[in-house]
């Protein structure tokens, strides 16, 4: 930036697929390291990379942080919280930050201590082109154009599947027609992060698209290296965080053997085995934080000790792996744990799942609501609400710890989010089972891969409550120790090779192929062979576990268990929502309290009506059908009396509808007084003679349920339709007074008098 006004700003841009992807910098954030926006189409993201000028002293991890951020105006929309802000990210924000983070945060340097913030904005939304894959390559972008150190570029892309054939970044219209939905991330060479939902997509077809989205990247890394190479800053120095190889060497010759048999014994839990590194952790801190030079100075510092520790411990154990094959707990490298499964855990809870793999047990709780229970969605994505939703919980007693409960973290957001993808192709249709879920999956004990465990134990959960899903879904996690050309991949890790490894790759799918894929790699990426043979060994493992949970339970229960409430459905004009409904929500209130039910009524004149008593359902379904009954010219109602005049009596046929019954329509013969035939109170059975177009008011006629005449019979008889002196008119027409005209056929026969009628009308008048 100058001081003479407006700053230059920089334009670059590319074609991906159909899209052209546009990277601009150089008129926003001037104190950021670097800032950039980039846009597909009218949707926009802001990204800036910052770092501080020191390092954290003798920090022993870099701290790289992430955050993005939804703002409501880029969408022109404003927040629907109470104070009309932006307040804690939603889940969409956050599963967007972690998926910005994966990928960039291998590539910065191991011995980088300074702090290191990538902090983005949604500036726009067009409601077609998805923000997450831009804010990767905004990202990105800054980190290379700045003075940030780092070894990047990396380009991120959204691959679909339409009909057979890849689509690279599809938008969200293209989506619904997709079946499949990889994100994945990448260098010039491998791949570094995949996240994916799919219906039950073959391993060799996910493979096809890896590669074919590796290959569709490759243009956003050639703009990024232009970027650089043309405004890029130089990168700065910085003070490494040194790890002393003569202490390295000293720690390993002191305890490589006690690793191996303290440490890697397979006889130990994960509790014990965590005991005996922290106790040798603890012993090389108190003998090298003891020597010191000849002024008397410390040798090492604590954060160097730890640091030359944990590169000792994973170096032993990925050694052993690579050169016998023989894991922490004495497994094979493709061998699943022990597992065990059982479901009705909770007598009241509508159904529930425990699954148990080696020392990671998980227990899921599944729950049946209505449709208006389904979470309203308040973000920049197209979609409005969710009716399938999974909550992941990750308690500190479940790794033997000790902390204070708070929110949902990052991690469990994104734990819970995969496990939900995973069995999302399963979940029956709104229109099949029109049912809102929830599953919460309990982590109990961890050690290795809760997120698959979850998805196993809500596969027992919803077969366990009776929901028909298409298929049982199981879920493995997979690792890698590589070291050079050599690599072993390793079916259901624990949480220490997972600590220590190359790679946690999580696949999870049916019996026929996988719903979801998740990949986070700490070396420079993966090979499409390395991941062919991750993907084939995985889902080997995926049958066994699959194989033991059906031994469990099959197939979803043939009926809803007892304590989940039956639903019925029915359609009412959308007119009539409002008599449903009443005024201040008074007449639903009433219905749902009365009959003990759930009553849900959509916009479209569904109505959802929910209650564990059939009795009472049945009751409210009935109630509803007569709240919105449209009357019908010719149909008969019994209706109650509700007011009486000279002329007529006013009679209630349908909640909140009445008519008139002329007084010359009461019954067969005169009648003088409306009283000496009904009261106010009675019930009556009454014809529908005609309803007015224009004004809606109902004309009604009892003579015509006691003659048995037809629609056109009655009309023909009554004067106030058959154009007669009229139902309101003259005292003359009050009762049949005077010979009345008839413009239609008579019924004759006898009187109730015992008279004869003349002509099937009534009798004359008495004078």
């Amino acid at each position: 930036m100058t001081s003479h006004g407006k700053p230059q700003g920089y334009r670059y841009e590319t074609q991906i697929g159909d899209e052209t992807i546009i990277i601009e910098t150089g008129k926003l954030a001037f104190q950021a390291n670097a800032a950039v926006t980039v846009r597909m189409g009218d949707t926009m993201v802001f990204a800036a990379a910052t770092m501080s000028d020191e390092p954290r002293e003798d920090l022993d991890f870099f701290p790289l942080r992430v955050d993005y951020e939804e703002r409501m105006y880029a969408g022109g929309r404003i927040p629907g919280s109470f104070f009309r802000r932006e307040g804690r990210p939603s889940e969409e924000a956050i599963l967007t930050a972690r998926l910005v983070d994966r990928p960039i945060r291998p590539l910065f340097p191991k011995d980088l201590r300074n702090d290191i913030q990538v902090i983005l904005y949604s500036l726009s939304v067009d409601d077609e082109h998805p923000l997450d894959i831009l804010a990767v390559n905004a990202a990105s972008a800054a980190l290379m154009i700045s003075d940030i150190p780092w070894n990047g570029p990396i380009a991120a892309v959204r691959v679909g599947r339409i009909d057979g054939q890849f689509i690279v970044n599809p938008t969200f219209s293209q989506m619904q027609a997709s079946d499949l939905d990889l994100r994945l991330a990448g260098t010039r060479d491998a791949i570094i992060m995949v996240e994916a939902g799919a219906k039950e997509v073959p391993e060799d077809v996910m493979v096809e698209a890896l590669t074919f989205g590796h290959q569709a990247l490759q243009p956003l890394l050639d703009l990024q290296e232009r970027m650089a190479a043309e405004i890029g800053k130089p990168k700065a120095a910085y003070k490494p965080f040194v790890v002393p190889e003569d202490l390295v060497a000293a720690i390993r010759e002191r305890i490589a053997d006690r690793i191996v048999t303290e440490v890697l014994n397979p006889a130990l839990r994960k509790r014990e085995r965590n005991r005996a590194i922290n106790a040798l952790r603890q012993e090389m801190l108190e003998a090298f934080a003891a020597l010191t030079d000849e002024e008397g100075q410390a040798l090492y510092t604590p954060g160097q000790i730890k640091a030359a520790f944990e590169e000792v411990l994973k170096k032993v154990m990925r050694q052993r792996i690579l050169e016998t094959g023989q894991r922490a707990d004495g497994r094979r490298t493709d061998e699943v744990r022990p597992l065990w499964a059982e479901i009705d855990i909770s007598p009241r809870a509508h159904g529930s799942g425990l699954f148990t793999r080696g020392e990671t047990q998980v227990l899921t709780l599944c729950t049946l609501g209505t449709p208006r229970e389904a979470q309203e969605l308040d973000n920049l994505t197209p979609a409005e609400s969710k009716r399938y939703m999974h909550h992941y919980n990750f308690p500190p007693f479940s790794t033997g710890e000790v902390r204070p409960l708070r929110g949902a973290s990052r991690r469990e957001i994104g734990h819970g989010a995969l496990a939900e993808r995973a069995l999302l192709p399963v979940i029956p249709p709104e229109e099949e089972f029109p049912y809102t879920l929830r599953l919460v999956s309990e982590v109990l004990s961890s050690n290795g891969s809760t997120s698959m465990a979850s998805v196993c134990g809500s596969t027992l959960a919803l077969m366990d409550t009776g929901v028909p899903i298409k298929a049982p879904v199981a879920g493995i996690a997979m690792g890698l120790i590589k070291e050079g050309e050599q690599y072993v991949v390793l079916t259901d890790i624990l949480g220490l090779e997972d600590m220590l490894g190359d790679m946690d790759f999580k696949v999870a799918g049916t019996e026929q192929g996988i719903t979801a894929l998740q990949m986070d790699i700490k070396i420079a990426g993966l090979t499409r062979e390395i991941m062919a043979q991750a993907l084939e060994q995985a889902r080997r493992a995926r049958m066994h576990v699959l194989g033991k949970m059906l031994e469990v339970i099959d197939k979803p229960r043939p009926e809803l268990k007892p304590h989940v409430p039956r639903m019925i459905t029915l359609y009412i004009p959308v007119d009539r929502i409002g008599a449903v409904i009443g005024p201040g929500g008074r007449v639903i209130r009433a219905l749902q309290d009365e009959t003990g039910t759930k009553i849900d009524i959509m916009e479209d004149g569904r109505v959802f009506i929910a209650a564990v008593n059939q009795a009472g359902a049945q009751e409210a379904r009935k109630r509803i059908e007569a709240l919105t009954e449209v009357p019908e010219e010719g149909r008969i109602y019994t209706g109650r009396v509700v007011r009486i005049t000279d002329f007529g009596a006013i009679v209630e046929i349908l909640p909140n509808t009445s008519g008139m019954v002329h007084i010359s329509q009461l019954a067969p013969g005169r009648v003088d007084k409306v009283e000496d035939v009904v009261k106010v109170g009675d019930e009556i059975q009454v014809m529908v003679t005609k309803i007015d177009p224009t004004t809606g008011k109902i004309r009604l006629s009892r003579q015509a349920v006691l003659e048995g005449w037809s629609l056109e019979e009655a009309q023909a008889n009554d004067r106030g339709i058959s154009g007669g002196r009229g139902s309101s008119g003259a005292r003359g027409g009050r009762g049949g007074r005077g010979e009345r005209r008839s413009s239609g056929p008579r019924r004759g026969g006898p009187r109730r008098d015992g008279g004869e009628r003349r002509g099937g009308g009534r009798p004359p008048r008495r004078n």
